[in-house]
């Protein structure tokens, strides 16, 4: 049991800032009475937390553990958990967590709890990680820890955690993964989560101008009028996906969002096809949510606007509700590709704000400087 010498044990929670850190203060206020609860034997804890980007400038492994370590020797703590938002991969797959009982650290990536009920798992991860570290731990023949089945967050059905290898000079002496399309899966939802896409139809300013107008102008026209009334369902249905697509298309490539490697490993190919079906998901989210935001804007002002004899006259179709969302659904869609054109107007720096996290805008950041270089 690693405590301090005035019998209780110092826990930090090292916390990339944004929303590594929002969720470590929210857990903190109750984590210490949940700590002492299920240690028993009348064990205290004394939690802190500490925002600091210790995840600037890399994602090595061992390098971020080293940093964690010498973090936690500088300021006496007893246990570091460190939480990040990064992606971090272990030869090839997502990591989970890593741990060192030696040293008392833990690194969790949240992407990996998925992107659901994320801070519940994100509280019982790191319980579930100072308890293991604080206590007592078999070691095996050879004095490294036992693999042993982790409990709470770490079992899922959609997503095994599975024991990872880990280096002999490195300082974690247990690491867990994740693997295989479900594995993947539960990590993309889990980058998605931490983007927030919803972030994006505040952040596009004037694109959204733009689309608001195209669709107050296109309301209030007598060919858009004809040709929301004649067109079939599926035509529709074409109509919109296309519009959506290349907004999505558009901002991707206008503003660079995609990721390119010059390595050639395998490992970098797949990192860089999760880094992009982020992306797409990410940006996808946010323009839909626009997309059926213009669908209820333009409803409300044809409801407002339009003269049901004039519009009879011109269409020769009475104007009735099917009328009124057929007219409201084919301007979104319009709207839309106005919207994509005012995209042009937002600066590249205004589009991945919207889009990435602080730590993923970063990331991207330095690997596009390192690139320059």
């Amino acid at each position: 049991m690693r405590v301090s010498p005035h019998g209780v044990t110092a826990v930090a929670l090292l916390a990339d800032p944004d929303a590594p850190t929002e969720i470590a203060q929210r857990m903190a206020p109750s984590l210490p009475t949940r700590l002492a609860d299920k240690s028993g034997q009348g064990r205290r804890f004394d939690v802190e937390v500490v925002s600091e980007p210790f995840t600037a400038g890399t994602e090595d492994l061992p390098t971020l553990m080293r940093r964690i370590m010498d973090r936690g020797r500088a300021e006496n703590w007893d246990i570091v958990v460190a939480l990040t938002d990064l992606p971090l991969h272990s030869h090839g797959r997502k990591l989970v967590v890593d741990l060192s009982h030696e040293h008392g650290l833990a690194l969790l990536s949240l992407p990996a709890l998925g992107g659901l009920r994320l801070q519940t798992r994100a509280r019982q991860a790191v319980e579930e990680a100072v308890l293991g570290l604080a206590g007592p731990r078999a070691t095996g023949t050879e004095g490294t820890p036992e693999s042993q089945p982790l409990l709470g967050p770490f079992v899922s059905r959609l997503a095994p955690i599975d024991p990872g290898p880990v280096g002999e000079e490195e300082t974690a002496d247990l690491r867990y993964v994740v693997s295989g399309p479900r594995g993947y899966l539960r990590v993309l939802l889990g980058m998605v989560r931490a983007n927030r896409p919803w972030r994006l139809v505040p952040g596009l300013s004037k694109a959204l101008a733009a689309a608001l107008a195209t669709g107050a102008v296109a309301t209030v026209n007598s060919t858009i009028w004809n040709l929301a009334t004649s067109l079939s369902t599926p035509r529709l249905v074409i109509a919109m996906v296309g519009s959506v697509a290349l907004m999505i298309g558009w901002l991707i490539v206008d503003a660079q969002l995609w990721h390119r490697t010059d390595e050639v490993s395998r490992e970098a190919r797949q990192r860089a096809r999760l880094y992009n079906a982020s992306t797409v998901v990410t940006v996808g989210l946010g323009v839909l949510v626009c997309y059926v935001g213009l669908i209820v804007i333009n409803f409300v002002w044809a409801l407002f606007i339009l003269n049901d004899r004039v519009f009879a006259s011109m269409t020769r179709t009475p104007l009735h509700a099917t009328e009124y969302w057929t007219l409201s659904w084919f301007v979104a869609s319009v709207a839309t590709v106005g919207g994509a054109l005012g995209s042009g107007l937002e600066s590249d720096e205004a589009i991945r704000a919207a889009a990435y996290s602080k730590r993923e805008q970063e990331r991207r950041q330095l690997l596009q400087d390192d690139g320059g270089d």
